[in-house]
């Protein structure tokens, strides 16, 4: 059972988004050589994810021919689904697959090689690796690529205000009034600053709110994106051709791409934040990354843009070549 695949690395996730963008991120910078899998996992063992129970083949159900040798030589997951098929990657491996978990699997971490989770988490440990926000692929390049995918973004005049609208997340709402404030805090910034805005909404953003959304920039020079109806996601080049960001406050990932572009980035909060992203927004804020809605700031700032040193990071503490 513990002969290795000639694929260097497998990215697991349970095919979230955000997660996917993650595990990605850092595999890609690790390896051009990767294999993609996604799990999820049949009850209960998706409960207690990524709790061992007896029978853990048969939690794959019609993934269970996802996860058989040859191994890999580095297994990279992303989320709590993911955590369980990492863990049971090594040991089925005999040890041979390196396992890296992205984000807290709130259960003791030795059960991986490594763990990488922002600061935020508070997991500590001889194997953890600590991040100040989410891994993303973004750096100049990305960019570019970004502006060239959506050229027509620089007929617009500017300043462009980019808007990145979150929503739900779990254990947390984004309750109608505290998305009617940022609505309007962002009318009123452009209104003051002139220019156009590029706008986009996320998936967990309520279906509820797309019409306010809709509503607030009605008439506005820009592009206010709200769904597949309106075309292809502009988000690539709303991150690279926007001269300021304005983002939702809901969002670990978006919250740490919009830092990625060098940009400013301002966010309103009107309600209570969940303790661990409050301790995220304040570290944002201690590193000058993250302004109140309505600051006078530089037009650049430092580029969050944390993948690469934490890739050389797992290649130090793993022995990679």
């Amino acid at each position: 059972m513990s002969t290795l695949s000639h694929e260097s690395c497998w990215v697991v996730t349970d095919g979230a988004a955000g997660n996917r963008r993650q595990a990605l991120a850092l595999a890609e910078a690790l390896t051009p050589s990767i294999r993609e899998i996604v799990v999820q996992l049949r009850a209960p063992w998706s409960w207690l994810a990524p709790r061992n129970l007896p029978g853990a083949r048969m939690a794959l159900g019609r993934y269970q021919d996802s996860l058989l040798p040859p191994w890999p030589k580095l297994a990279i997951g992303c989320g709590r689904q993911a955590a369980w098929a990492t863990r049971q990657i090594r040991r089925w491996s005999g040890g041979a697959s390196l396992a890296v978990q992205i984000l807290d699997p709130r259960i003791d971490p030795a059960h991986w090689d490594l763990v990488v989770t922002p600061r935020h988490d508070g997991l500590h440990g001889d194997n953890v690796l600590h991040s100040l926000g989410s891994l993303h692929p973004i750096d100049d390049a990305w960019l570019a690529d970004g502006r060239d995918a959506f050229a027509q973004f620089a007929a617009l005049p500017g300043p462009r205000l980019g808007v990145l609208i979150g929503g739900d997340r779990h254990g947390s709402r984004l309750e109608p009034a505290t998305m009617d404030a940022f609505l309007a805090a962002t009318y009123a910034r452009h209104m003051a600053d002139g220019g156009s805005i590029l706008v986009a909404v996320s998936r967990r953003t309520p279906a509820s709110s797309l019409p306010r959304i809709r509503e607030a920039f009605a008439g506005l020079p820009g592009v206010v994106w709200t769904g597949s109806a309106d075309g292809a996601n502009p988000y690539p080049g709303i991150l690279g051709w926007a001269d300021r960001l304005l983002v939702t406050p809901d969002s670990v990932n978006m919250l740490s791409e919009a830092c990625a572009t060098g940009r400013p980035v301002h966010t309103l909060v009107s309600a209570r934040l969940p303790e661990k992203l409050a301790r995220f927004h304040a570290e944002l804020r201690s590193a000058g990354l993250l302004h109140d809605i309505g600051a006078v700031t530089a037009e650049r700032q430092t580029p969050l843009r944390e993948t690469a040193t934490i890739a050389a990071e797992v290649r130090r503490h793993l022995g990679l070549a």
